[in-house]
């Protein structure tokens, strides 16, 4: 069978290639044995925070249209009261209540005092006052008509007028603000009492739950175990991955150069077969054409010498030279290299490989098998707990100091929900009180609105006295029907103000600017200022060197009660933590851990003797020079096809007939011997050459690639066993070093979560703050601004009462109307005089 010359040589080439890339001095391909880049560090665990822990959400008032309104009570509050905190005064009420002197309180609540004298005087005089209108309306002595109307009088009721609807507006502007406010500081009252016990058992949980967090931080060492147990169920899979990893590309290779030999082999065996049956075939062909060739020359050459030939010269000589031109039996012949290479190739060098490989690609399969038993024997060490965790949560210091906190507070937050409830039941007395209040001043504000609409348009009418009067009296008795609730409700709306301001305003300047200001948490540091039952160091088990203020700021900064508490003196955390007796046993049964690879296997035995039979087989030394002079040369001398048409031509030109024909009929013959018997010989030829040329280029690489494969397979199939074991070795290492550092994670976060999180005392600076956000921001702020607006409003009764009572006297009818002497616009019944015409 032929082959083309260009599919031998890049076959070989690949091998020969390979081969020599590779050499006799084969290392170890993979990396060093410190290098475990292959199996990668440990991934990061993912620990669950320990449960129990109940973080406050800091609270804050969002920002609102009210805000600028708070600002302005707050500045209103430091102008009433001026004084600083009266430490001394607080002092002495918490130890010796008794002892407190009135005058020092009455001293400090100056501003107050003050404010408490405007609305006394304010409760008395405006109820007297009303009392005394009221008398006054009775015997109408009060109020009145105006009796004459003129340009000074419209300008009277028109000022009257602009001041008493801009009271009114400023009542009604303080109105919807003490609505608003009134809802707000009930919604909030409600919010705030809600979230009371929320922060009281915040604080209660800061200690309670301490030794089961502890315990379910121990618990979550079974996070690495799990991992690694995880890990060595494959641990056998990977390291025979990256035996097969590191070793593959020096496999791969061997087994290309195997491969690719042995297709070189097959291909040149093809090709000698068919070098050999081809020149038996030119050589038969050559023995049948030469008597034909002969034949056909004498019997041209005879008619072509007739003296009736004409133009026969050309021709003749063409005849003359037409004779066999190759001689193959000169050729030497291959039949020793064909009985040398007998019955190869005996192995299916392609089935042999293809088999190799799959050994070599189930090597991590084969390596998992083999290290069973030892990853069984693993999993029992990784299984057991070490000795400090298990005592971690038993051996912690004792808790007695929070566990009496904790059970304080549990008690505080159980005693407070009844007062909690009063408290919500007192404000929605408040809430109903202020909405009333408010609807009072509501109405006061409708009258007054009323009154002017109906008396401006009373007076818009006054040409047409049948139509105004009735509008004018309306809007006069509405504007004295809002002065009469001013009167009634005075004294309610004066009391709900005074007393929700003491409350609130002394909320405000005595608790929250204090606490605002850290001058609340100074006071308790400061000793001897609370009394013994109320040492807050020793309720928090802080040590005397620790300030409220300091821990308070600590915990605020996110520290847990370790470093607050300083428990590293007291407790040993680092001898719970360590667990290097854990890892000298892990370490130790990985030494166990062993692969063998005597099952693979790079060359068969036939595939051996094929080789040995190629190398000794002479090949290369076949003389293929003398193939190539015989191809050189063509099969006839003479163009046959050339001299046939010549032969035609003659035929055509000739005289005789006679002659003509026998021309015509030795072309033919020519013809039909080159198609029958030159043209086979020359595509053998060309065959031939093929052949000749691959063998030729390929033969004298072939043994060289041979006798390197051989040595190379050799070689490495003795050098395997070693760099698997130094593989496996290090890969035994780099695993080792991996789940120590799933253990090392968990260690660490062990650690950060007992000094840091664990019983950290955010609630603590959390439940502060957000109770400074709930008295001061949500409950004060809308109570005070409550209070403020309904001030506001009672206070601008004052005016709108003076106004209303003015106002209304020029809504009645007039009684007596002057005109001017000096227009005449101004006179009423004005009846024009007659005059006399002149016709």
């Amino acid at each position: 069978m032929a082959r083309a010359p260009g599919l031998l040589a890049p076959l070989l080439g690949l091998g020969l290639g390979l081969g020599l890339g590779l050499g006799l001095g084969l290392g170890p391909p993979g990396p060093g044995a410190a290098d475990c880049g292959s199996l990668g560090g440990a991934e990061r665990l993912a620990f669950a925070p320990a449960p129990g822990v109940h973080r406050l959400a800091p609270r804050a008032r969002p920002p609102g249209p009210l805000n600028p309104l708070y600002g302005t009570v707050r500045r209103f509050l430091s102008a009433v009261q001026l004084n600083p905190f009266p430490a001394e005064l607080v002092k002495t009420l918490l130890n010796e209540p008794s002892s407190v002197k009135v005058d020092e309180v009455v001293r400090y609540e100056a501003g107050y005092v003050v404010c408490a004298v405007i609305a006394g005087l304010y409760l008395l005089v405006v109820p007297i006052a009303g009392l005394c209108f009221c008398c006054c309306r009775c015997h109408r002595r009060c109020g009145g008509r105006v009796k004459t109307e003129h340009k000074a009088v419209a300008c009277e009721r028109g000022t009257l007028m602009a001041f008493l609807l801009l009271t009114t507006l400023l009542l009604l502007i303080g109105v919807v603000c003490a609505f608003v406010t009134n809802q707000h500081t009930h919604e909030q009252m409600g919010h705030s009492v809600e979230a009371v016990p929320e922060i009281l058992l915040s604080l209660q949980g800061l200690v309670s739950n301490v030794p089961q967090e502890l315990q379910a931080v121990a618990e979550q060492f079974s996070l690495p175990q799990k991992r690694v147990l995880e890990e060595l169920d494959g641990v056998g899979m990977s390291i025979g991955s990256t035996i097969h990893t590191q070793l593959k590309s020096t496999m791969y290779e061997v087994l290309a150069s195997v491969s690719s030999l042995g297709q070189a082999l097959q291909v040149s065996m093809d090709d000698l077969q068919a070098l050999n049956t081809t020149l038996v075939e030119l050589r038969k062909g050559q023995q049948d054409l030469e008597p034909a060739v002969y034949e056909r020359r004498e019997r041209l050459l005879t008619l072509l010498q007739e003296p009736s030939c004409q133009g026969c010269t050309e021709a003749r000589s063409r005849a003359q030279a037409l004779e066999l031109g190759a001689d193959f039996s000169q050729v030497s012949p291959v039949d020793d290299v064909l009985h040398r290479l007998k019955g190869v190739p005996e192995a299916n060098f392609s089935s042999m490989v293809q088999e190799e490989n799959s050994t070599f690609n189930a090597l991590p399969l084969l390596a998992a098998l083999q290290t069973a038993n030892v990853v069984k024997e693993l999993k029992k060490v990784v299984a057991q707990k070490p000795e400090g965790l298990r005592t971690l949560a038993e051996e912690f210091p004792g808790w007695e100091a929070a566990s009496r906190w904790s059970r304080t507070l549990e008690e505080v937050e159980q005693s407070s929900r009844p007062y909690l409830k009063e408290v919500q039941r007192y404000e929605k007395y408040r809430w109903i009180w202020g909405c009333v209040l408010c609807s009072a001043v509501l109405l006061v504000v409708v009258c007054n609105l009323l009154g002017l609409n109906l008396g401006v348009w009373g007076l818009s009418a006054r040409k047409d006295p049948s139509r105004s009067e009735a509008k004018g009296e309306a809007g006069s008795r509405f504007l004295m029907m809002g002065v009469g609730f001013s009167f009634l409700f005075a004294a309610p709306l004066i009391l709900l103000v005074f007393a929700t301001f003491l409350v609130g305003g002394n909320v405000q300047t005595l608790v929250c600017q204090s606490w605002e200001s850290k001058e609340l948490y100074k006071f308790a540091d400061t000793p001897g200022n609370l009394p013994p039952s109320m040492n807050l160091s020793q309720l928090l088990g802080l040590k005397k060197n620790i300030s409220i203020l300091l821990a308070y700021q600590q915990c605020r900064e996110g520290a847990a009660l370790w470093s607050v508490l300083q428990l590293n003196d007291s407790y040993d955390l680092e001898k719970h933590l360590n667990i290097s007796q854990y890892t000298a046993k892990l370490q130790q049964e990985l030494q166990n851990l062993k692969v063998d690879m005597k099952n693979l296997d790079l060359l068969s035995p036939a595939a051996h003797r094929d080789l040995e039979a190629l190398q000794s087989s002479g090949l290369e030394k076949i003389h293929y020079s003398s193939f190539f002079v015989q191809i050189q040369k063509p099969v006839v001398n003479t163009n046959m096809e050339k001299l046939a048409q010549e032969l035609e031509e003659l035929a055509r030109t000739q005289g005789s007939s006679v002659l003509g024909q026998q021309l015509q009929k030795e072309a033919q013959g020519l013809q039909n011997l080159y198609q029958e018997q030159v043209l086979p010989q020359q595509s053998l030829v060309a065959k031939l050459n093929l052949t000749v040329r691959a063998l030729a280029s390929s033969a004298p690489n072939l043994q060289m690639e041979t006798s390197s494969v051989l040595d190379k397979v050799a070689y490495l199939k003795g050098e395997l066993p070693t760099w698997a074991t130094n593989i496996l070795r290090n890969e035994s290492e780099c695993f080792l070093i991996r789940e120590m550092g799933y253990f090392s994670q968990y260690v660490a976060w062990v650690r950060e979560e007992v000094t840091q999180h664990i019983a950290t005392c955010q609630p603590l600076s959390g439940a502060l703050d957000n109770g400074r956000v709930i008295l001061c921001d949500m409950m004060a702020d809308p109570w005070n601004a409550f209070w403020f607006c309904l001030a506001w409003c009672t206070f601008f009764l004052i005016p709108s009462i003076i106004f209303a009572v003015k106002t209304s006297k020029y809504f009645h009818p007039v009684w007596k109307r002057l005109s001017s002497t000096s227009s005449e616009e101004t006179q009423l019944f004005h009846i024009p005089r007659v005059t006399s015409l002149k016709l």
